[in-house]
């Protein structure tokens, strides 16, 4: 048997997207990535901190038959608990309603999650995304 490799942990994450424009405005202006790269006009890679967010054009049904999103959600990591508040308010300030309001955890954590504008017609159907304050991820 050989010895696990060591990770680093989840750097990158990738999302379709109906509309790309849409997608790259609200995280770039609103969740304050920076674009890093775009290979093509269906493709943009943001960066903050140690992330790596991939976004892609939304193929057609004939690429893959189903609309929905597969992934249940993805977390951002803040440093302190009562970021969670302050980063409720920055959404509230930018229209973004709150899927579910700050909270603490039985684990001493505390998150909110809300949707991420995808351009689609369904405000339901952008990514969920948490913003999370854990004590491993985050000191």
């Amino acid at each position: 048997m050989t010895a696990r490799p060591p990770l680093l942990g989840i750097r990158h994450v990738a999302l379709f997207a109906a509309d790309l424009a849409a997608a790259e405005r609200f995280w770039v202006d609103v969740m304050g990535y920076a674009v890093e790269w775009r290979p093509d006009d269906d493709n943009v890679y943001l960066c903050a901190g140690t992330d790596n967010l991939a976004l892609h054009r939304k193929p057609g049904l004939d690429v893959f038959p189903t609309q929905a999103q597969r992934l249940d959600h993805i977390g951002l990591a803040v440093a302190k608990p009562e970021l969670v508040d302050a980063w409720a308010a920055h959404l509230a300030a930018h229209g973004v309603a709150v899927a579910a309001a700050p909270r603490t955890h039985r684990d001493g954590s505390r998150s909110l999650y809300f949707r991420a504008p995808d351009g689609s017609q369904s405000p339901d159907e952008g990514p969920l995304v948490q913003i999370i304050y854990h004590r491993p991820l985050s000191e």
